[in-house]
């Protein structure tokens, strides 16, 4: 079919981001205005805007399914996206579409449920040969049981929710005592984060990297992948930093992975977006853990590396068109990095940071691109997740990748609130992180400092405590005045000139 019209159930950058794929397709948007957000950014991409304002529904906006079909129906959309988080793998959701005829921009809700279920998922990779750590062969009932399969495999062991994600209703075992507790703790956080208390068990690999491969299907029987990104940048479970594609993997190891990913795809003839992950140990051995069945938040590393619109392939596969390449076709070109900002405060534990962004500048450059769904003005609420920006930089190679990167981190602004931009400094900036030698343990066990400090930060600091002062008294603040313009020097301005001297 052709899509002509497209619901986005979702906000933020992406929201603008398909906004930007749609309309290089013809295709009218349609964006969810909400009490929550009455004035985001978002909203001025879309072609029309849904009036969620007034809705008094107990469920929250983007996770209320009939509330998104209605709109949908009214709206006369074709399509609904959904982006990633929220309803994205939500096999409810992808049913009700089809019953309602309307395309869902991702997998069929059977393919959605066999890969959201991490159980079925793992039995489906046995069957096809992809590598897997030894565990349970289905979910485990009882503590007892799961104290047999651990003796079994031997310690340390994890659980893990079997319709889980993020991190939540995972638990490290170390010995066998600790495993009544950690069942009671996993299963009652499962069943509160997804409502499935289900678990399973499996060996715990210490400090793997975390490597996921891109993967497309059509509904005619094609595959290909396109490469990996390297995702160990990790605080508890949590990704902060990726990058394309792996220092870790030749070219060998590379199209083994990637034909294994293949084979998990086509064990339910997927078709659209996809990404499988992987564990990756010391010695090289990979093993599959999970499928994401929709688009992620790292996809623009891809794209950089690969020149290809993830959302557009998204959206024409989804349709029923063929892939338009194959894989001899896919070619990684450079490297990328992408550092998510956050509206957090690295010094007080990554808490969220809320409040109005008064002034938001972004480094421009032929190497860098911003995904963001804020502006001057912008509120960071409490409602939503704390990620306000992604930095995406591509370069030749990884040394100058990491180091455009910093350039462009140093040239990022955001004023009003506090953000992950010093911890992402503090990383790019780590003699380990520049060697590629880390894992998913790196913040915990590498960093002693989680945010950067440059040669003159101290002198900055004493810098603005003194322009703070002389603004707040009423004398001659003629060192602070620009004559020629007849005003104030911003203090932004007098920082920049400080730091080129």
């Amino acid at each position: 079919m052709k899509v002509k019209s497209l619901l986005i159930a979702n906000r933020g950058e992406i929201a603008i981001r398909i906004c930007e794929t749609a309309k290089k397709m013809g295709i009218k948007t349609y964006g969810i205005k909400t009490p929550k957000e009455p004035n985001a950014y978002y909203l001025n991409f879309v072609d029309e805007v849904v009036d969620f304002s007034e809705d008094l529904e107990e469920i929250p906006e983007f996770l209320d399914v009939e509330r998104l079909i209605e709109a949908a129906k009214t709206s006369k959309a074709d399509a609904i996206h959904p982006g990633y988080g929220f309803l994205s793998e939500n096999p409810y959701f992808a049913k009700r579409c089809e019953e309602e005829k309307i395309l869902f921009i991702g997998p069929s809700a059977d393919i959605i449920y066999k890969m959201g279920n991490k159980t079925i998922a793992k039995q489906l990779a046995r069957k096809h040969n992809v590598p897997l750590l030894q565990g349970s062969h289905s979910n485990v009932r009882n503590p007892e049981e799961a104290v047999k399969i651990a003796n079994k495999i031997g310690f340390p062991v994890i659980l893990k929710a079997a319709a889980g994600g993020g991190g939540r209703g995972m638990r490290i075992v170390e010995k066998e005592s600790q495993i009544e507790k950690m069942f009671r703790l996993a299963t009652s956080e499962a069943e509160k984060a997804f409502n499935d208390g289900s678990v399973f068990i499996e060996k715990y690999v210490r400090n793997p990297k975390h490597i996921e491969f891109q993967v497309f299907g059509d509904k005619h029987g094609n595959y290909i992948h396109l490469g990996e990104r390297e995702c160990s940048i990790q605080r508890k479970h949590q990704k902060l930093l990726e990058e394309a594609p792996s220092s870790a993997l030749n070219e060998a190891l590379r199209a083994e992975m990637g034909e294994a990913a293949i084979r998990i795809a086509k064990s339910v003839k997927y078709f659209t977006a996809g990404t499988v992950e992987f564990l990756l140990d010391d010695d090289k051995n990979y093993y599959f853990m999970e499928m994401n069945t929709r688009i992620q938040v790292e996809h623009p590393v891809t794209e950089k590396i690969t020149n290809l619109d993830l959302i557009e392939l998204q959206i024409k596969t989804a349709a029923g068109e063929e892939l338009p390449i194959k894989q001899e076709d896919v070619k990684l070109d450079g490297w990328a990095i992408e550092c998510r900002i956050n509206a957090e405060d690295v010094q007080a534990g990554f808490s969220p940071f809320l409040g109005v962004i008064e002034k938001v500048q972004f480094p421009k450059s032929k190497h860098i691109r911003i995904d963001t769904g804020i502006s001057d003005k912008s509120v960071v609420t409490p409602y939503f997740d704390s990620m306000i920006a992604k930095l995406i930089v591509h370069s030749e190679n990884r040394e100058k990748a990491i180091q455009n990167t910093i350039n462009a981190l140093n040239k990022f602004w955001i004023k009003g609130i506090k953000t992950t931009i010093p911890f992402c400094k503090a990383v790019l900036s780590h003699p380990k992180f520049k060697k590629g030698d880390f894992n998913t343990s790196f913040i915990e066990k590498e960093m002693k400092e989680m945010f950067y400090k440059g040669e003159n930060d101290e002198l900055l600091a004493a810098f603005f405590a003194t322009f703070n002062h002389a603004a707040s008294l009423e004398t001659d603040r003629s060192t602070f005045v620009d004559f020629e313009k007849g005003k104030n020097i911003s203090p932004w301005v007098l920082n920049k000139r400080l730091k080129s001297l």
